[in-house]
């Protein structure tokens, strides 16, 4: 598995969360280490990778540095999960004052072999308050050789004592080019011919977690084969074709409403749910607003060839016509739930925007 596989080893390997590294690998090298860290952030985006990599610097047999040297036996106990200097634990299923309890009495004891015994405690905030409180006591007064690495997702359920102990560090979710930048490098690796859209396509999927673009990655490529075209992509996660979407502006630019009925009814057939269309059209008419001028151009993400069709039809339609597109499907998406008759109320916008010259 992909996502296994191509874990990163070292900081320069973490994708997207350059901040982060920079600061961990200066605090490493000067010695500036905190007892208590936190690290927030989104599922898939290199938490408790970081926290891993971490550890292996600070108990790496060659010495305390910025980068692991990933082959000494520290390291190597670390990447394959046996170490006894790191420990990691599930907050989820280790919740209760008496794991908290046995933590505290390993946490006094000096580490078997490194120079630090490390605590990654996943899903922290999944602790129950009792075990927050008889945590907090360890946090004020930890052993000098004991360094705790939390993870979250939600930090608003982690108590504020909690937090004021901690080095908090928030991870951001990762870019869609830098996704799609790091699986092209993956795909030459593997022998794998991946066209652009689709790579970009699979990063616009995972929703800024690399874990879950490494997963369908994986998934495709058992699927396709060595060659993974965009169509692949589409059929094999069943996303609706944005040339859909440049159908229909086309449609309501030339008043065309037998044709864009049609578009529409051809997405039905397919087995598309009609709200997902609605919101896919909105976010359409979104990218080519931010089109219309240059200074926004760069907010809109998708490949060259896709940024040239936004462009041509931004030079085309008028920002008010595209402002009052979306006032359209915007009111459609609020009343879709509620509609009895939900086709219906997706012709009726469809007919709206070919009239909207009209207007």
């Amino acid at each position: 598995m992909f996502a296994r596989k191509y874990r990163p080893q070292t900081f320069a390997e973490v994708v997207g969360q350059d901040h982060i590294t920079r600061t961990l690998q200066n605090a490493v090298t000067s010695k500036r280490l905190a007892q208590a860290y936190l690290f927030v952030g989104p599922r898939g985006i290199g938490k408790t990778s970081t926290a891993r990599i971490l550890a292996k610097a600070l108990n790496c047999k060659e010495g305390i540095s910025a980068e692991p040297c990933g082959k000494c036996d520290s390291c190597l106990e670390i990447a394959e999960g046996r170490s006894l200097d790191v420990i990691e634990i599930d907050g989820a299923s280790n919740n209760g004052v008496e794991n908290i309890r046995d933590l505290r009495e390993s946490a006094a004891y000096a580490p078997a072999s490194g120079e630090f015994k490390i605590y990654l405690i996943d899903e922290v905030h999944m602790l129950s308050a009792s075990a927050f409180n008889a945590f907090l006591k360890t946090l004020e007064e930890p052993p000098k050789h004991a360094i705790f690495i939390l993870a979250t997702t939600e930090k608003h359920k982690i108590i504020p004592t909690i937090l004021s102990r901690c080095q908090i560090f928030d991870f951001q979710r990762i870019r869609v080019k830098d996704i799609a930048d790091h699986l092209g490098t993956i795909a030459t690796k593997e022998g794998v011919s991946a066209d652009p859209e689709a790579l970009h396509q699979i990063a616009l999927k995972a929703d800024g977690a690399l874990r879950d673009a490494l997963s369908i990655f994986d998934q495709l490529v058992t699927f396709a084969g060595n060659t993974l075209t965009y169509k692949d992509v589409l059929e094999n996660l069943h996303i609706l074709d944005y040339e859909y979407y440049f159908k229909v502006i086309e449609a309501t630019e030339k008043e065309d409403i037998p044709s864009a009925l049609l578009i529409l009814n051809d997405i039905y057939e397919k087995g598309f749910d009609g709200h997902q269309f609605v919101i896919g059209l909105a976010e359409h008419l979104r990218n080519i607003l931010v089109c219309k001028d240059p200074r926004t151009a760069s907010l809109l993400e998708a490949p060259d060839t896709v940024k040239q069709r936004f462009t041509q039809q931004a030079n085309e339609i008028e920002a008010q016509r595209l402002l009052r597109g979306l006032q359209v499907l915007s009111k459609t998406d609020v009343e879709y739930k509620a509609s009895k008759n939900q086709r219906l109320l997706i012709e009726v916008a469809l007919m709206q925007l070919c009239s909207l010259k009209q207007e």
